[in-house]
């Protein structure tokens, strides 16, 4: 069966840049299940497995704008070095979950330490970055042949 908009799809997949450098991997792990359309993936990654069927195998890349977006200035904070917890080392390139007012996370990348100062980006690790994605799509089923413990 091949995919189409609303259909529940299981797939292994592995996420990573056009380097070759891979940054998540299911192939070895439980496969993935969603519903084609809700969001979940990457718009860019949900365009491109329509059409696909079980069996089929592909790697795709897929440029900032489909995939996590691009960088917006607006997202990089400077924030008071005793902010953060003095028994966690800070250095560039960490990556932190940050706790919002709502109760969600959100990561943020260390980008500079400087006179008790952190300047923090909040964009996506991954913004401004073409992904490269491999797929191997493990079952293909429409809502209405779902088994009720997935609706």
């Amino acid at each position: 069966m091949k995919i189409h908009r609303n259909s529940i799809v299981t797939l292994h997949y592995r996420l990573g840049l056009t380097d070759g450098s891979w940054l998540e991997d299911t192939f070895d792990a439980e496969p993935m299940t969603f519903h084609l359309g809700s969001g979940d993936l990457a718009e860019g990654l949900e365009l491109s497995l329509v059409e696909l069927e079980t069996g089929d195998e592909q790697t795709i890349d897929i440029p900032p704008d489909l995939a996590f977006g691009f960088s917006d200035p607006t997202l990089i904070h400077l924030m008071p070095l005793d902010e953060f917890d003095p028994e966690k080392p800070l250095e560039p390139g960490l990556i932190i979950e940050f706790s919002t007012p709502n109760g969600e996370t959100l990561p943020g990348t260390i980008l500079e330490i400087d006179q008790g100062i952190v300047k923090v980006d909040f964009n996506h690790p991954l913004a401004d970055q073409t992904v490269r994605y491999q797929v191997k799509i493990l079952d293909v089923t429409q809502p209405d042949d779902v088994p009720e413990t997935l609706n």
